[in-house]
């Protein structure tokens, strides 16, 4: 299989979810990820769920190796440093200083690594009145403006996965391949900062474009209004969601589909302006609609009439759909702990090959021995 970064080493400091993250994204395209964990409790995301390999460890660790450092100690530390002398790139994601009182700071890695590309991830930068303070996925979600896109508006809570850990580790890999593309012309190594608020007010720039632009400040149904989106439950307690956009021919198909021509005479829905206007009619309407039929029998009368459709599936249905079996979305790889870890392959193609291999998780300090035998080699030869 193709392992673009193959070539590449990457030392990963980080625990929870930003660094980890970063790290996941370049293992993934097949850069040696070692993992630098604490001995006995290793990242504090392995016992999330009690244990040390909660599937909140798992999501982010998969082709990785890992070895038990601790860098308050003095052997260890040079053991880390001997590490990084081999390697391309160092993620880590402590609030600023806080690498430094490891020795994992990046005067320290540069003196063993001086072409370093040594990436820094904080929840709000390395200055600045916020600079100390504790973030976490929610938190930045909320101080870039995102978390209120979110949010119900009948029914205020945080829901749904953690967008900004991970769009801040997928923006820090995305850094590093930019510097190690650098690298390759010019020898020199970078330091890369990136905060999670720099990385979600960019991922939610649309907001802002808005804003800027037009004095529109966007709430949670701005963008499902206008993109004409909507999701409805079926006889079968399953769902389905549809997105018409703009294009008239969607919105005759899903009339079509429904036995709803009639609403295409009814001036509050025939045009696309007056159905923004009056989405919460529309919906209405269609609710009862959608609850007369299964979902199969909703999806299959959607695609005969060419309406961007699809079941809105949970994560037992979705891998199973036949496109994605097609894709071949889902793999697996032995594993020492689970006997069997299944997870989603890397979306990438490279000249028409997918990558379908994947390493299982690491146990804490799995690689531990021969990480420092192959150290030992490289410094006696």
């Amino acid at each position: 299989m193709v392992k673009i970064l193959k070539d590449i080493r990457v030392v990963e400091l980080g625990t929870y979810i930003t660094g980890p993250a970063a790290g996941l994204h370049l293992a993934d395209l097949g850069a040696d990820v070692i993992k630098v964990e604490r001995p006995g409790t290793g990242d504090p995301f392995r016992a999330f769920k009690g244990g040390l390999y909660s599937p909140h460890f798992q999501t982010y660790n998969r082709n990785k190796r890992s070895i038990a450092l601790d860098t308050k100690s003095p052997d260890d530390r040079a053991v880390l440093h001997d590490l990084v002398a081999t390697a391309d790139v160092f993620i880590q994601n402590f609030r600023p200083g806080v690498a430094e009182k490891l020795g994992a700071g990046e005067d320290d890695l540069r003196r063993v690594r001086p072409d370093l590309i040594y990436c820094a991830i904080s929840g709000f930068g390395t200055s600045g009145p916020s600079r100390d303070r504790p973030a976490y996925d929610t938190v930045a979600q909320a101080a870039s403006g995102y978390l209120r896109l979110l949010t119900p508006p009948d029914n205020p809570r945080v829901i749904g996965p953690a967008i900004a850990d991970a769009v801040t580790g997928q923006y820090a890999a995305m850094a590093c391949l930019a510097a190690l593309m650098e690298r390759s012309k010019t020898g020199k190594g970078r330091r890369i900062d990136i905060s999670m608020l720099e990385a979600m007010a960019h991922f939610n720039l649309d907001s802002f474009t808005h804003y800027y632009s037009v004095g529109e400040v966007m709430g949670p149904l701005s963008r499902p209004v206008v993109s004409q989106s909507y999701t409805f439950e079926c006889a079968d307690g399953k769902w389905v969601a549809l997105h018409l956009s703009s294009p008239t021919k969607f919105w005759q198909g899903m009339l079509e589909a429904t036995g709803q021509q009639r609403l295409d005479d009814d001036p509050r829905f025939s045009e696309r302006m007056e159905r923004i206007r009056h989405q919460d009619e529309l919906i209405e309407i269609l609710t009862p609609v959608f609850r007369t039929r299964t979902r199969d029998d909703w999806c299959a009368a959607l695609l005969e009439h060419e309406v961007p459709h699809s079941p809105a599936y949970d994560a037992d249905e979705a891998l199973e759909d036949p496109q994605a079996v097609h894709l071949g979305l889902k793999t697996s790889a032995p594993s020492a702990e689970l006997g069997t870890f299944t997870t989603v392959r890397a979306p990438y193609n490279f000249d028409g090959e997918p990558e379908m291999d994947v390493l299982a998780p690491p146990i804490l300090d799995e690689h531990g021995a021969e990480i420092r035998a192959d150290l030992s080699r490289r410094k006696a030869g």
